[in-house]
């Protein structure tokens, strides 16, 4: 009896380095689960969801969790203190950004909790994770039987050497522009990061930058759903309150 996994892989080059999706190889109980590889940066997402509506619910109960872990870095806590510690900042942080561009695409009046948790397992000081984050929370619920009505991908732009760059390099430092963007292959969703007086017209130039990127991704999540995706449940909507 062949007890191996069936494990289904979609690759493709961002910036000169491959991005690759993959599922089957652990979380198998998760209802999506997906790795994301982006150099030696490496996330696992996994997605879950409730069949039914909560009772008395009046608003989406979505968790979004970002969990670092000190072994991706190469490193065990010592001293006293033996075992993780609470969230970082930058996980927090890490957390919402993958948070917003997903949260709108569920259907209005949903009330059934979901729950996403991304764990950065590999952390090479190059590539940054959080970007990942998001591309694995869209994976995981994009072949989950959840009604997400995604996907979404997500890219990094900066502007180095009078270049606007997709996904610098932790090592090429981006002074003037450092933004995240997200979206489907249709919208932009979230435009997240800091400028430095740029001129207008180089921000519409890489936000559309981002947007070719941004639909590659999608796509591969697609033929990653294609492949092994769950069909979707209906979504149980809550009825709007007409008096209100």
């Amino acid at each position: 009896m062949d007890n191996r996994p069936n494990i289904t892989e979609i690759r493709l080059t961002v910036a000169g380095r491959d991005l690759v999706f993959e599922t089957g190889r652990i979380a198998g109980l998760a209802d999506g689960a997906v790795t994301v590889r982006y150099g030696d940066t490496l996330v696992l997402s996994t997605a879950e969801g409730e069949a039914e509506p909560r009772e008395g619910m009046d608003f989406f109960p979505l968790t979004v969790d970002y969990e670092e872990r000190m072994f991706a870095a190469g490193k065990i806590p010592g001293g006293f203190i033996k075992r993780e510690g609470r969230p970082t900042e930058h996980a927090i942080l890490s957390a919402r950004l993958t948070d917003r561009p997903i949260r709108p695409l569920f259907p209005s009046g949903y009330r059934n909790e979901v729950q996403v948790i991304t764990t950065v397992l590999s952390a090479d000081q190059v590539n940054d994770p959080d970007i990942l984050s998001i591309n694995g929370a869209s994976a995981a619920l994009t072949i989950s039987s959840v009604p997400f009505q995604g996907p979404v991908g997500a890219v990094r732009v900066g502007y180095v050497d009078g270049q606007l760059v997709i996904n610098p390099l932790a090592t090429e430092e981006s002074s003037e522009l450092d933004i995240v963007v997200a979206g489907t292959a249709d919208a932009i969703m979230m435009v997240e990061g800091e400028a430095h007086e740029i001129p207008e017209h180089l921000l519409v130039d890489a936000i559309a930058l981002a947007h070719d990127e941004i639909r590659r991704i999608v796509d591969a999540q697609l033929q990653l759903q294609a492949r092994v995706g769950k069909p979707k449940r209906d979504p149980k909507v809550t009825p709007k309150d007409e008096t209100v």
